[in-house]
């Protein structure tokens, strides 16, 4: 891309870098050498020290909706892309150094990032990772020598994250505003050719390609929040600058996975209305993409009033892409063979019966894998196991006949169909304490051993595990988190 997308900007160096953590298979995939990373070049490298080899550090320009708010000019104000790598089926990502310092995109921020809020991105971009859902990836974590002040001192650090690309919304929403068309379509270009090259060879390429994109978009975003909504996660603040266009979940900062199901909950401390709660998220997918999409009405059509048509009808089918990934990520979850409208009703009777009895989501729909077909009965100790995890059980006494006798339709064995179950109903999740834990005991007593059980146990997610059992259960009274924080 032209100059006119970034900054050239280095790092600004730190006073003395230590290596907190190395995600060393993530380093392998990408031909990165462990060995190397791991050695004083490497942690200089890693801190923004010392230059990638054979690259140039560059911060890009974006615009953005800020919950709702047009801002015409943010942009990278604490990230740098320091180079790319090519994993081992030729695929480029880009490498990038979060925390680094001012770029001129800071806006009177120092560019820098505490050791909480990096530490909070690398577990759950990993975790998210670990659970099948695309995401930004965590390549290592450095602890700088110096501190970053927010509300108090607290230790700084630098996140290294590989993406596919870092090309969001806010992106296109940047040249749009200005009119800048070929800018745009220099924009939509590099996408397709980085992420989407099987759209190059659309027969009209002044405008299918294009139209072609939008649709691509439109499906992945759809799909990816609908995998979001399956675990329970909450990204918390999904400004269009937050968007990524290559369908990767990005910019994890007030972010969270449900504990009790709430469809209304809010973890992000600066979302003071609600905007991006859980239920929020799919309204809000499609927002953000009306915002895309009117990027690119000057690529569509020769003709406007076309262009916005066409716009439209694409906009108009995301309802029933979200709806068809999230029904589908139901029926697993569920254990049915088939998906319609009577299986809606009842999965939609069990997420009730959670909200009713305050249960756990992940916890919940892990022990309904366990429960058998047959009929209940009182000994039966996975299903005291699911019920202890409602406070009132009534609801939930009107849905399991429905759930059992719906599932000796389908006629699969116990067996086969709790393992199906199992698959895609994770036993752990980062949860919002045991983050918190890992945190505290980073920043308090320099103790990375909660973090490396948390990443370890997240790290498989579907697997049963005696020694790390406790970071499946549910926080206690004392141990609940409320609201999560940005890091700037």
């Amino acid at each position: 891309m032209s100059e006119e997308f970034f900054a050239v900007v280095p790092p600004t160096p730190v006073a003395a870098p230590s290596l907190l953590k190395l995600n060393a298979g993530l380093a392998e995939s990408l031909g990165l050498s462990t060995e190397w990373l791991e050695s004083p070049a490497g942690v200089e490298t890693l801190a923004g020290n010392r230059a990638f080899p054979g690259a140039a550090p560059l911060a890009m320009a974006y615009a953005g909706h800020q919950f709702g708010n047009w801002v015409p000019r943010l942009g990278d104000g604490r990230a740098i892309q320091i180079g790319e790598a090519l994993d081992a089926q030729g695929m480029t990502y880009g490498i990038q150094l979060k925390g680094s310092g001012p770029t001129p995109f800071s806006r009177n921020g120092d560019g820098r990032a505490a050791v909480g809020p990096v530490l909070r991105e690398y577990v759950l971009s990993e975790a998210m990772f670990a659970l099948g859902i695309p995401t930004t990836r965590a390549l290592a974590m450095v602890t700088t020598g110096e501190p970053v002040y927010r509300e108090r001192a607290e230790p700084g650090a630098i996140l290294t994250r590989v993406a596919s690309g870092f090309v969001r919304v806010g992106t296109f929403q940047y040249f749009a505003a200005q009119e800048r068309t070929d800018s745009v379509r220099e924009l939509a270009d590099h996408v397709i050719e980085r992420r989407y090259p099987d759209l190059s060879g659309e027969p009209d390429t002044t405008t299918a390609r294009y139209r072609a994109l939008l649709s691509r978009v439109i499906a992945i975003q759809a799909e990816l929040i609908a995998k979001w909504m399956d675990v329970g996660f909450i990204h918390g603040v999904m400004n269009t600058d937050n968007m990524s266009i290559m369908g990767e979940t990005i910019d994890y900062g007030p972010c969270a996975f449900l504990d009790e199901y709430d469809p209304g909950k809010v973890f992000s401390s600066i979302d003071r209305h609600g905007r991006y709660a859980y239920q929020q998220q799919p309204g809000i997918g499609l927002w953000n993409l009306t915002r895309f999409a009117e990027t690119l009405i000057p690529l569509f059509h020769d003709e406007e009033e076309a262009a916005i048509e066409f716009a439209k009808s694409e906009l108009d089918g995301y309802a029933g892409l979200f709806h068809a990934a999230y029904g589908d990520g139901l029926r697993q979850k569920m254990g049915f063979g088939r998906w319609d409208q009577a299986d809606q009703e009842i999965a939609s009777a069990f997420l009730g019966a959670m909200a009713e009895g305050k249960a756990d989501f992940t916890l919940a729909f892990r022990r309904l894998s366990e429960l058998s077909t047959g009929d209940a009965r009182e000994d039966d100790s996975a299903e005291k196991a699911l019920r202890s995890l409602f406070a009132d059980s009534a609801a939930l006494d009107a849905f399991l006949p429905l759930w059992r006798a719906r599932l000796r339709e389908d006629g699969l064995e116990d067996g086969p169909r709790r393992a199906a179950m199992r698959a895609v109903n994770p036993l752990f999740i980062p949860r919002n304490h045991r983050v918190q834990e890992a945190i505290d005991a980073l920043v308090e007593r320099e103790d990375s051993g909660p973090l490396n059980a948390l990443l370890a146990v997240t790290a498989l997610p579907f697997e049963e595990n005696e020694e790390h059992a406790a970071y499946a259960n549910r926080p206690g009274p004392d141990e609940i988190v409320r609201q999560t924080f940005c890091g700037t």
